[in-house]
């Protein structure tokens, strides 16, 4: 499968999606100081955990392998403080399947086990999981049986004192399977690399299950800001430039190489990028399958989303208008915007728009004319219910601009009442925060003159 920049992200273990769109949203909440109309404070308790598991039976009619779940406790608003957290665990679903071997933190009774986690934090770039549970398949299991756990946590904290994690809503489905799984080995993001710096990628692929892959395919995405990838007698190379998706270049490889279970595989040569002078904030997707139509056992470890930032900045800017009329008259008013690089953005992991160029109407006049990528707004950014007509326009740029971009943007504009000197204001928006990829911050805003 081609990896997608804008629909395969980089993984995040269940729930902990939901719960940073809520933390952040409470952040954006308590910017400001409490007042007796602000809303009472809220927090939530999670848990994460794996949604599923296949544990692969013995090789050969040997001793199954030990498959890792990392399990975690971690609430929504960092106001609070919460301790004390108690995970429980049922497993009596996995009778006949799966055993399990508890961590210290854990103590079992029966086919339950109270986990305790001292301090439950926030999601955040430190956040790790804190209880991890051994699995393998159970003896006599048959490849297709299946079997789930399940969860409850409570913990110390947030406004009432007490914590406690939806019922009924976290769940691990363990399945017993037999065939290759295909691994490839972690490897760190890198930051602040340099344009022009080539950087060596190390990549491995270690078949962790209990049946040979005979043969595998490796395909590689690399981003706009990525070149000069290696030369391998097995691949195929391509490369995409349309308006709908941002450059990248393809890379698809077969190899025919049996890899029975313990064994890896390393490209014939290193996998080297160079940094182009136009890179920024880079990505390399790559995914491994097995040949010869065999179903991979997990297919959550057979692909890598690698993020390579480079220190370069690129240059916004917006440009306004000036128009003239008589009352009544509709005029055209372009604006543009324009990225004079050195460096191209890109949102490839969340695909959203890069930036967005907003117009504030201005004042005696009406717009009747609106470029389709425009979005009517109240002034304040709200629901305006009609196309035209609206005192604010923001019009969303794509998810990625080149390093020298231009997009324009022609309203037509009734002018209702002459007044001398009237101005509208146009300026680059961040979709959330600010530029910090753009040093002058003076292009980043104009005007648009009326009479």
């Amino acid at each position: 499968m081609r990896p997608d920049f804008t629909g395969r992200v980089l993984r995040l273990r269940s729930g902990v999606c939901a719960a940073v769109v809520a933390a952040g949203l409470l952040v954006a909440g308590l910017a400001a100081p409490a007042s007796a109309d602000d809303p009472p404070q809220t927090d939530a308790l999670w848990i994460e955990e794996p949604y599923e598991q296949t544990l692969p039976l013995g090789t050969d009619g040997g001793q199954p392998q030990s498959r890792t779940l990392d399990i975690g406790l971690y609430h929504d608003n960092d106001t609070f403080t919460v301790t004390d957290g108690r995970l429980t665990v049922d497993v009596s679903g996995l009778v006949g399947v799966a055993d399990v071997s508890w961590p210290d933190a854990c103590t079992p009774s029966g086919t339950t086990a109270v986990c305790t986690v001292p301090t439950v934090p926030v999601i955040g770039p430190d956040y790790a999981a804190q209880v991890h549970l051994t699995v393998r398949a159970a003896d006599g299991a048959a490849a297709g049986a299946q079997g789930s756990i399940t969860y409850e946590a409570t913990a110390t904290g947030g406004p009432d004192g007490t914590l406690t994690a939806p019922h009924d809503s976290f769940e691990t489905t363990l399945t017993v399977g037999s065939g290759p799984d295909l691994a490839i080995d972690d490897v760190a993001g890198i930051e602040h690399a340099q344009p022009g710096d080539e950087q060596t990628i190390p990549f491995r692929v270690t078949n962790i299950g209990n049946e040979s892959a005979n043969g595998f395919t490796v395909s590689l995405s690399a981003s706009h800001g990525l070149e000069d990838l290696p030369r391998y007698d097995a691949c195929t190379y391509t490369s995409s430039n349309d308006d709908d998706y941002a450059p990248m270049t393809y890379v698809d490889c077969a190899f025919d190489q049996v890899l029975a279970p313990g064994d890896s595989f390393e490209l014939p040569a290193p996998l080297t990028v160079l940094l182009a002078p136009y890179a920024l904030n880079e990505r390399l997707d790559i995914d491994v399958e097995p040949g010869d139509g065999a179903q991979d056992l997990d297919s959550g470890n057979d692909y890598l989303a690698l993020q390579i930032g480079a220190d370069n900045t690129a240059d916004f800017s917006v440009t306004g208008d000036a128009v003239s009329g008589a009352a009544g008259e509709t005029v055209k008013a372009r604006l543009t915007f324009a990225n004079h690089g050195p460096a191209w953005v890109a949102n490839l992991g969340s695909g959203e728009a890069v930036a967005q160029v907003r117009l504030i109407v201005p004042d005696g006049t009406t717009v009747t004319g609106v470029p389709s990528d425009c979005n009517p707004h109240t002034l304040s950014g709200g629901y305006y219910p009609q196309r035209t007509g609206a005192p604010r326009y923001d019009c969303d740029l794509p998810y990625w601009v080149l390093e020298d971009a231009k997009r324009g943007y022609a309203f037509s504009l009734r002018i209702d009442t002459v007044v001398p000197g009237v101005r509208g204001a146009v300026s680059v928006q961040p979709w959330d925060g600010d530029f910090p990829f753009d040093p002058d911050t003076t292009n980043n805003t104009a005007a648009l003159a009326v009479n």
